[in-house]
């Protein structure tokens, strides 16, 4: 991990994978890192709970790069939340005047729109990361990607996205809403699923109005959406970009990570390794699961030495849950030999400040 780190042309890092393997701390332990070792780090987060915000000891985070203090290094770290709808909101500002933009920011379809619609939070991440990387005020992003149901979620968002915003998907919705009548709403309710049958239950015919003022403010400011899209997706297929896949050794998980690999390979999306989050050790690995057990039997059935034995069975129960982890492990090296892994054992308690995330860091680097 340093030399991907260390690497000046590295300039964005994706921390990628299936919810709950620990995708947030692997990206903060990584920025805190990167700074130490001279890099300008700024760490963006999709995850609603506040655990990287804790851990970097602020109070909040926002839309807004906030610096990080007790970086024990030469370069500098920052963290910041993306908010979804802010970031939906900073578009319209930029590529439109300032009645146009207000229009489309206080329509009622635009408002559910930039909160509620499938695929909005992935997009608006892969948004902001472009807006970080052509600020050019870090050298180095890293970005955890959303959690979401699936890791994949993330590569389709933009194209997802952008075909729904792009002009010509705008004028087709146009014609029918100037026509007014039932081909409307049938149109609307096949492109937008739940979210527009709920809104036209309770809207009713004011909604198909909204809907004609939204698509055509919205129309004339940009109707280039899967361009830039299309952009995004290249930033990500950029050689300064590395994808890095967290897992947990857990069968899911770990199906989940093959899965994501060689979809990162069919895009041609710059893989760095696998990240094993939150694997189990002992440290008595002469002594077997099976001989730990026999052990303790021995003592239970001479009434002997209560605390012992239950102290052989919980290293019995440790030997197996390792022989798992290590099976899932190679099942997953035995599909793809060439990607690099880096294994982060298993902590007594959750990280919740700068000294839990630099001993993930040193134990990512080791």
């Amino acid at each position: 991990m340093d030399a991907v780190l260390d690497d000046p042309h590295t300039r964005i890092v994706v921390c990628c994978g299936s919810g709950g393997v620990g995708k947030t701390t692997t990206a903060a332990a990584l920025g805190l890192r990167a700074a130490e070792r001279g890099r300008r780090v700024v760490v963006l987060t999709v995850d609603p709970a506040r655990r990287l915000a804790q851990s970097m000891g602020l109070t909040e985070l926002d839309n807004t790069p906030r610096p990080v203090a007790g970086v024990e290094g030469p370069g500098e770290l920052h963290a910041m939340m993306l908010d979804m709808k802010r970031t939906f909101d900073e578009i319209i500002e930029a590529h439109a005047d300032p009645e146009r933009a207000r229009q489309i920011l206080t329509n009622p379809f635009y408002q559910s729109l930039s909160s509620s619609f499938s695929g909005t939070q992935e997009y608006m991440a892969m948004e902001k990361l472009g807006q970080l990387r052509r600020s050019d005020e870090w050298d180095l992003i890293i970005v955890d990607t959303p959690p979401s149901r699936s890791a994949l979620d993330f590569l389709d968002a933009p194209e997802r996205l952008g075909r729904f915003l792009d002009g010509r998907l705008i004028r087709i919705l146009m014609a029918p809403a100037k026509a007014g009548g039932r081909s409307a709403f049938k149109l609307l309710n096949a492109g937008f699923g739940l979210v527009a049958g709920a809104m036209t239950k309770i809207l009713g015919a004011q909604f198909l109005k909204d809907i004609q003022t939204f698509v055509a403010a919205l129309d004339a400011v940009f109707g280039g959406f899967r361009q830039r899209a299309e952009q995004t997706y290249r930033l990500l297929q950029a050689p300064g970009t590395a994808f890095l896949v967290v897992a947990a050794p857990e069968r899911d998980a770990m199906r989940e990570a093959s899965y994501f690999v060689e979809r990162l390979a069919e895009e041609s999306m710059p893989l760095a390794g696998l990240v094993i989050n939150r694997v189990h050790r002992s440290s008595a690995p002469s002594l077997s699961a099976a001989r730990s057990t026999a052990a303790a039997e021995d003592l239970e059935s001479r009434g002997e030495h209560e605390l012992t034995a239950a102290v052989l069975r919980l290293h019995a129960g440790r030997m197996q849950l390792a022989a798992r982890e290590h099976r899932e492990q190679e099942h997953f090296a035995s599909a793809h030999p060439t990607v690099p892994i880096a294994e982060v054992l298993a902590m007594p308690e959750d990280v919740h400040d700068l000294a839990g995330l630099r001993e993930i860091g040193e134990l990512l680097a080791s």
